[in-house]
């Protein structure tokens, strides 16, 4: 499975962006897909996932500004974020794993993309 990820750049505090991530090659329909970030210094955390049955978790520091959609035909995952703050500068990662109810393990990483919130 390979990971393209697009949309990051410079926004200013409280402006919104929207990234994307296409999946390609042979990712199970069954599979979770999400965002992580991670800031320079910091562990990698979660910002969004969605589940193949549509069921989304969102991390405590985004839940309410940010959104993420999935298209299940086309394999792809955006995330809407709106009232961006300085503290959301970070690298964002598309993921995709196996289900949690699956015992084949699997967890594909795309490239990253910078989003920098700044005046």
């Amino acid at each position: 499975v390979q990971l393209q990820a697009s949309g990051g750049g410079l926004v200013q505090p409280g402006g919104s962006l929207r990234l994307s991530c296409a999946a390609s090659g042979n990712m199970p329909s069954s599979s979770t897909m999400g965002w992580y970030r991670q800031a320079p210094g910091k562990q990698r955390e979660l910002v969004a996932r969605v589940t193949s049955g549509g069921t989304e978790t969102y991390g405590d520091t985004v839940r309410g500004r940010f959104t993420v959609s999935r298209d299940a035909r086309k394999n792809t995952i955006d995330l809407q974020m709106h009232s961006l703050k300085a503290e959301d500068t970070s690298v964002y990662y598309c993921n995709v794993r196996q289900p949690r109810w699956s015992s084949t393990k699997y967890d594909y990483w795309g490239q990253g993309t910078q989003v920098t919130v700044s005046s």
